[in-house]
Formats: structure tokens, C-alpha cells, sequence
């Protein structure tokens, strides 16, 4: 290589590097640093010790909330993943090609909707004066409102209804690119249509479905909003014990230790799908 398109390779990768350095690498590292300090009443103390760390073990409501994130977290993943595949092939195999755009634009509509104003909605929807206790006391199925807004069960109910059009999009790119002759030769080969989809469709469109399930962990584990709206403090996960140590204690050493452990979870759950497509590839 010569001296000449060297340069211009580092030109082009420059404002990338820069970018990632300043904006990523730097901030953890002051974040890092940050989770090693401890806080002396209200004196900052650059001891590099890990009593931030140690704390979160020996403090109930810290490894509470990381539990809740964790428990949260993969009730939607798995979740999203059983709803947003049949919706999927749905729209792959059943609805007509010249639909099928229109079918994927209906499906991303959330997506056009501000996150607080589709939390709000929901919300208003599980309210006990809400949609869904009305119509079930119309039904006759219950006699008196049900507590559904302010639960677990709300904030899993908003997270779903987000990331079941983001795992739709994953499964349907992966299942719209499979030939027909696979079900096809299976079919010949005496394979039933429920043997064909467990040995043929489904291991070829895992990758789609573990990558759309990493982001959906990433994205919910990682979210404020939603729990805080929805879940109305009676479960504290991992975002709002953050703030909660920002905004009302001032710790910034424990909640950047918080935000480290969190970091360290999403990197494991990077690792774990990162081994898995490339054993699933050999």
C-alpha cells in the first residue's frame, strides 16, 4: 500500500475514530474512573476503591433493581420473539407481494409516535377508568376495576408493543430471503409442514431472530421511560435507581457503577449472541 492511499484511508477513517474516541471511549473512561471514586458527605474523593461495587451486592434495593432490569428485560424479549414471528411469516408468506409493503408500514406505525406519548397512551389504557377494565366489566368477565396500570405488568405490555415491530422487521428480512425450494425439497424428502418449519425455516431464520432479540435487550434494559411511566415506581429498575441517585442523593460514583454493571450485562448478552451466530455459521 502506498504512502498516498494510506493517508487517505486514515482521512476517511479520522472523523470516525475521533468521533467514537470523543463521544464513547473517553466518556466510559471517566465513567470508569468516576465508579472507583467515593463520595464523603458531599466531597467527591478520588480513592480508586471498589466500595461502589461492593455496595451493590450489600444494599437490598440495588441488586433488587438489576434482578427487576434483568426479569423485565427477558420477559419482553421472549415475548416479542413468540409474537413478532407469526407476524412475520404472516406478512411473508400470506399476504400478497404487492401488499406486503403496506402490510410492513402498517406494522412500523409505533415507531412514528413519540416513545412518552405511546407510554402515556398506554397508560390511559390500563387506567382502572381505562379501555381494558371498562370493556371486561361490560363483558361481565369482572365485577370491579383490576390494578393493570402502575404494575410489572404494564411496563412489559408497553415494552411489547415496541419491540414486536422491531423483531417483525429482523424475522421478516431473514424469511422473505429463504427459497421456496427448501420447503419444497424437505416437503419431497417427507417432511410434514411442522417438520419442515422446526428443521429448516426456523435454524435458517435464527439469526435474524437473535439479532432483533439483542436489540430488543439492549434497547428495554437500558430504558427510563417506559418503567417510569408505566410501572409507577413500585418495581425500581437499574435506569431509575441512576437517576434517583443523581438527581435526589448527588452519588455520582454509585450510579456510575450502576451504569458500569449495566454496560457489563449488555456486553455479556452481546457476547453470548456474537458466539452463537458464529457456532450456528460453522
Amino acid at each position: 500500500m502506498s504512502d498516498g492511499t494510506a493517508r487517505r484511508g486514515w482521512g476517511f477513517t479520522a472523523p470516525a475514530l475521533i468521533w467514537t474516541l470523543a463521544f464513547f471511549v473517553v466518556p466510559f473512561v471517566v465513567m470508569g474512573a468516576m465508579s472507583l471514586a467515593t463520595l464523603d458527605g458531599r466531597t467527591l474523593v478520588w480513592d480508586l476503591s471498589l466500595a461502589n461495587y461492593i455496595e451493590l451486592g450489600q444494599k437490598a434495593y440495588l441488586a433488587r433493581a438489576i434482578m427487576v432490569s434483568l426479569e423485565i428485560t427477558l420477559t419482553v424479549t421472549a415475548v416479542s420473539v413468540l409474537l413478532a414471528y407469526p407476524l412475520a411469516w404472516i406478512i411473508a408468506f400470506h399476504v400478497p407481494r404487492r401488499w406486503q409493503r403496506l402490510a410492513l408500514l402498517l406494522a412500523i406505525l409505533p415507531f412514528w409516535t413519540s416513545y412518552v406519548v405511546r407510554s402515556y397512551a398506554w397508560l390511559l389504557v390500563l387506567a382502572r377508568e381505562g379501555v381494558v377494565n371498562n370493556t371486561l366489566m361490560a363483558l361481565g368477565v369482572i365485577a370491579e376495576p383490576v390494578t393493570l396500570a402502575n404494575t410489572r405488568f404494564a411496563t412489559v405490555t408497553g415494552f411489547v408493543h415496541f419491540f414486536v415491530m422491531l423483531l417483525t422487521l429482523t424475522i421478516f428480512s431473514n424469511l422473505v430471503q429463504l427459497s421456496p425450494n427448501y420447503r419444497r425439497a424437505a416437503m419431497d424428502l417427507g417432511a410434514n409442514a411442522f417438520q419442515t418449519f422446526r428443521h429448516v425455516i426456523l435454524p435458517l431464520t435464527l439469526p435474524g431472530i437473535v439479532t432483533g432479540a439483542f436489540l430488543t435487550f439492549v434497547l428495554c434494559i437500558g430504558d427510563y421511560v417506559t418503567p417510569q411511566i408505566l410501572g409507577g415506581n413500585t418495581e425500581l429498575t437499574v435506569p431509575q435507581v441512576i437517576m434517583v441517585q443523581l438527581g435526589r442523593r448527588a452519588d455520582f460514583p454509585l450510579a456510575a457503577a450502576l451504569a458500569i454493571v449495566l454496560m457489563g450485562i449488555v456486553s455479556l448478552a452481546y457476547l453470548a449472541s456474537a458466539r452463537w451466530l458464529r457456532l450456528d455459521r460453522i
